[in-house]
């Protein structure tokens, strides 16, 4: 069973609180996807990421492009991980990935978002039911995580 993390975002938005995540999971040597739930999106997200911080470089490709199955950190609009990542983010709607062979799933949704928050809150029924160990983090005021369940 994947351990399943709930980021609740309050006070940025996924632009911001994303990034930081990636170089986290880079750092521990994770291959890492991120399933997003239109092309925009993916789009401004790819672009976003190889400019946030001018001091840092994010190394990662999209499905839609040449290599996509040696990326680090893969971003797609599928179900599956062409990066075998076992790591995988879930943002802006996108449906939950295959989980065979996943250790860690991240659901970071928006808190001003009522479908978001609705989604959120089925996704957690129905995976507890599946009997996947589920943690739940919010941000604080300062945008640092905090453990509630």
């Amino acid at each position: 069973m994947a351990e399943v993390l709930f980021y609740h975002l309050t006070e940025s938005r996924l632009e911001d609180a994303l990034p930081p995540l990636l170089e986290k999971s880079l750092e521990r040597g994770w291959r890492v996807s991120v399933h997003l739930g239109s092309e925009e999106r993916l789009a401004a997200l790819d672009a976003h990421l190889w400019t946030f911080r001018e001091e840092s470089f994010l190394p990662h490709g999209s499905d839609m492009a040449a290599h996509a199955d040696r990326q680090p950190v893969l971003l797609t609009l599928s179900r599956e991980a062409a990066n075998s990542a076992t790591v995988r983010f879930v943002a802006d709607r996108a449906e939950l990935p295959v989980l065979e062979g996943v250790e860690r799933l991240v659901l970071m949704f928006d808190g001003h978002d009522q479908d978001q928050l609705e989604g959120a809150r089925a996704q957690w029924k129905s995976l507890k039911s599946d009997g996947h160990e589920l943690t739940y983090w919010q941000q604080t005021e300062d945008r640092r995580w905090q453990k509630k369940a």
